[in-house]
């Protein structure tokens, strides 16, 4: 099994009515704005892990898991909204770095949230890194009654039961799990991550931590609109990070393209963008001293 180098300790915050559970690696340093790293969707804070170790020096790592995941408490709810994680981040912030600003990084849908809070909530983020946060296809109002009717209908699935998460016989069931995902990923990565993406429950099976209710579709639609104005209001460098492997076409088919992406961070003031080699979606696992080496330059330059 993988054998981390540095060791986080697990801390449990009062974030508005839940509980939260947040990955600390490293202690707070006078003048130095802690790394703030938020992860993506059916993920876990520990999911860092790799990237941490390959910092070439220490650095004061913040990695809460996102409500309803890992060992964060799962809310009283059957749908999540994506408002309440940019409500959950400034709650952190307080907690975690008072007034201070913080450097950003967020994966996949972290990364959305990363961008819409640094838009929102300027003057709190220093740096700002977005890990494969492309964002969701543009929408039309005309949309918005299938939407509706779409939402409750998968509401309506969740409470017979349709959307449960698979469960495993051991903890190798959730290894082949991971390893299928993403076959870039290596077995001993597999192994570590399989310990924190899950755990046995009284059944004696092995269930993923992540709520099913996040399957469940936004009941709002996409507002590209709104999205641009928030990406304006950055005020932060930003540095946007992709996989060598185009994610968007398996994902939408031409529906969502990097080009539209790129467009959109056109409204960013202060912008890099950079691409990551023989890496695909999971990139903080498939290329982690890489990635690490791109967040250290990029925080360390003024």
């Amino acid at each position: 099994m993988y054998q981390a180098r540095r060791t986080p300790r697990s801390e449990f915050v009062p974030i508005r009515t839940l509980k939260y559970h947040v990955w600390v690696w490293g202690e707070p340093r006078p003048g130095v704005a802690p790394l703030v790293m938020v992860h993506g969707w059916m993920d876990i804070g520990a999911s860092f892990q790799f990237v941490v170790d390959e910092f070439a020096q220490d650095h004061y790592v913040i990695a809460p898991d996102w409500r309803g995941y890992g060992l964060t408490e799962t809310p009283d709810t059957d749908n999540y909204w994506f408002p309440d994680y940019l409500a959950d981040l400034d709650f952190l912030l307080d907690h975690y770095a008072g007034d201070a600003p913080v450097d950003l990084v967020g994966h996949s849908m972290g990364g959305n949230v990363a961008m819409l809070y640094a838009g929102a909530r300027p003057s709190r983020v220093r740096k700002l890194v977005n890990l494969e946060g492309f964002g969701m296809p543009a929408t039309k109002p005309s949309q918005a009654p299938g939407r509706y009717a779409k939402w409750m209908d998968a509401l309506k699935d969740y409470h017979r039961g349709g959307l449960a998460m698979k469960a495993y016989d051991s903890p190798e069931g959730v290894v082949g799990r991971l390893m299928k995902t993403n076959h870039r990923l290596t077995r001993d990565k597999a192994e570590w991550l399989a310990q924190h993406w899950s755990r046995q429950e009284a059944d004696g099976r092995w269930h993923i931590l992540g709520h099913e209710a996040h399957k469940i579709i936004n009941a709002n639609i996409y507002r590209v609109d709104e999205v641009l104005e928030l990406y304006k209001a950055i005020t932060a460098p930003t540095l946007c990070v992709e996989a060598s492997h185009d994610s968007l076409q398996g994902w939408w088919q031409g529906r969502f393209t990097l080009a539209e992406y790129h467009e959109r961070l056109k409204s960013v003031a202060d912008l890099r963008r950079t691409i990551i080699d023989n890496a695909a979606h999971m990139l903080h696992h498939d290329q982690p001293a890489e990635l690490a080496r791109l967040i250290e330059d990029f925080v360390r330059d003024s």
